[in-house]
């Protein structure tokens, strides 16, 4: 049986959360990482349960670490916790699979992003609900992007004014999403990106400073500091 969040919410949150990360360094998976002594997952969960569209959310954890999971996030939020995969494209899957149909709105999270305020997910619940196929929040790209060949030598500058920077949560109508993941043939990273191979529409909203994905260690420096300031949309 799935967990209930918010039985007045529409909303069902995946989040894959059974990666390594190695990019951060050895230890434990990344979701699993301590942030000013939380897991990134805790923090993460917390601002997911306090957006007021969610009705539920699915995490994707370690096969080895369900049990643990679903201990460590009981006292923040009632939590349903499923076996990974060893891709994210498996994990986003194996937590879809346990949505039930009549919830018609699912957005996929990164646990990495855990600061994402509750305001960028009903922003993106929000257009979802107003007819999107699909919904990703978005930041314009502010540094210059060069193109550069095989020998390191530019070959030109990008157009920055068309680039976006991409977050999560991304948002689809269930529908969507389930049969992009039936389509995909190869495996992808993006599941917004999976929906576009359908010649599905994605819309852009409004993403957030705050939800900066936690890839290295110099960025979980950075999330300490961010830890502090306010939802600026609250």
């Amino acid at each position: 049986m799935t967990a209930q969040l918010n039985a007045r919410g529409d909303v069902a949150v995946v989040v894959p959360a059974a990666g390594a990360g190695v990019r951060l360094g050895p230890g434990a998976p990344k979701a699993l990482r301590l942030l000013d002594g939380e897991p990134l997952l805790v923090h993460a969960v917390r601002r997911l349960a306090a957006a007021p569209s969610v009705r539920m959310i699915v995490v994707a954890a370690p096969p080895a670490d369900v049990e643990a999971v679903h201990d460590l996030l009981a006292p923040v939020a009632p939590v349903t916790v499923v076996p990974g995969g060893a891709e994210r494209q498996e994990s986003v899957a194996a937590a879809l699979a346990v949505v039930p149909d009549e919830v018609a709105i699912v957005l996929v999270h990164d646990a990495a992003r855990c600061l994402t305020p509750p305001s960028v997910v009903e922003r993106v619940a929000a257009a979802v609900r107003a007819g999107a196929d699909a919904v990703i929040p978005v930041l314009p790209v502010v540094d210059t992007i060069k193109e550069v060949g095989a020998d390191d030598t530019v070959l030109g500058t990008v157009d920055r004014s068309v680039l976006r920077a991409v977050q999560t949560p991304q948002g689809f109508r269930a529908t969507v999403l389930r049969a992009a993941h039936r389509a995909a043939a190869d495996l992808h990273t993006d599941d917004a990106g999976a929906v576009e191979k359908l010649g599905r529409p994605v819309l852009c909203v409004p993403g957030s400073d705050l939800a900066l994905k936690i890839t290295r260690p110099i960025d979980l420096a950075l999330a300490t500091h961010l830890l502090a300031l306010p939802d600026p949309d609250a």
